[in-house]
């Protein structure tokens, strides 16, 4: 029997990609690239959101 993937809703700010390496332009000692890691500020780095809640309107 085959089994169903869970429905994790994906934040819709980054798409599910959480983290982002950017480069700054500038190189390290060694050659490489200086990079900053940012982080999605909605989902706050995990990829996911939790489902909103519904609101109830009453007329």
């Amino acid at each position: 029997m085959p089994q169903r993937a869970q429905n994790t809703p994906v934040c819709r700010d980054c798409d599910g990609f959480a983290t982002a390496a950017i480069t700054t332009g500038t190189r390290n000692g060694d050659g490489s690239r200086a990079t900053l890691t940012v982080t999605c500020p909605a989902c706050k780095g995990t990829g996911s959101l939790r489902a909103s809640r519904t609101q109830e309107v009453t007329v």
